[in-house]
């Protein structure tokens, strides 16, 4: 199991889309038209092998205009992981009792959507593809990309995804709960905020809520070259604080590494 994808809300598509192609050096591989049934545009961008999703609504009565006005405005909305088989995690995890909001069947791709309040601060998205050797290689097929994303990878300055922090009320609560619903052990650093790792090493991390937002996906770790996001970052106003840049609602810390 890996994270192979982020989404993010936001009030306007655009702008956002802009931040992360020139904060980051991504760009936009695709557009999916699908999602306008549910009032919404999107970009996917490749970070690395991984992707960032920005969504938007495009009209005022969809669950992600509802989304803005509860958390106070962008935001972390979805984390999706890719696993071997979805459709066995899928009845597992039915079986016991966490429910279903969403499921896609589309050919080699299964999709399913699990419910915030039985997870716990954020959408939760487990994908599959079949016919996929091995899904934790990097190049590995991902349909919601569409089908010509590695001519848009560019790890010249962001280069993967290492993982995403939930905030909560009780993030000790919320880490057993995740912990239980993807069947992974917990571990503490050494403040005591606990996480879990996944097979590709990305860690998901259960963080106290402390910015009056509520629980939420909140923070995004990405390993990249620091000194030039950070130059990037303060050329278009972003706030900067050590090794954090804080943009579309999202706190992305930045870790040195390479591609």
């Amino acid at each position: 199991m890996r994270l192979r994808q982020i989404a993010i809300v936001v009030a306007d598509l655009e702008p956002a889309v802009g931040l992360f192609e020139d904060v980051f050096g991504l760009h936009v591989c695709h557009r999916d038209p699908v999602v306008a049934k549910w009032g919404l545009a999107n970009a996917l961008l490749p970070l690395g092998h991984d992707f960032v999703e920005v969504l938007a609504p495009t009209r005022p009565d969809t669950t992600a205009t509802r989304y803005l006005a509860r958390r106070g405005g962008d935001g972390g909305y979805m984390v999706i992981l890719q696993c071997a088989d979805g459709l066995a995690l899928r009845r597992r995890l039915s079986g016991a009792g966490v429910r279903v909001v969403h499921t896609a069947d589309r050919g080699p791709y299964h999709c399913t959507q699990y419910h915030p309040a039985d997870v716990g601060g954020t959408l939760l998205e487990v994908d599959s593809m079949d016919g996929v050797a091995d899904h934790l290689a990097p190049e590995a097929a991902w349909a919601p990309a569409g089908n010509a994303w590695l001519p848009r990878v560019d790890t010249r300055v962001a280069h993967r995804i290492a993982g995403v922090a939930i905030q909560s009320a009780d993030p000790a609560a919320m880490a057993e709960t995740w912990s239980r619903v993807l069947d992974r052990p917990l571990r503490a650093d050494g403040a005591g905020a606990q996480h879990l790792t996944l097979d590709d090493g990305a860690q998901i991390r259960f963080v106290p809520a402390a910015d009056g937002r509520g629980d939420g996906f909140s923070e995004l770790d990405v390993v990249a070259d620091v000194d030039a996001v950070l130059a990037a970052a303060r050329a278009r106003g972003l706030p900067v604080a050590g090794r954090q840049v804080s943009l579309c609602g999202l706190r992305v810390n930045l870790r040195p590494g390479q591609a």
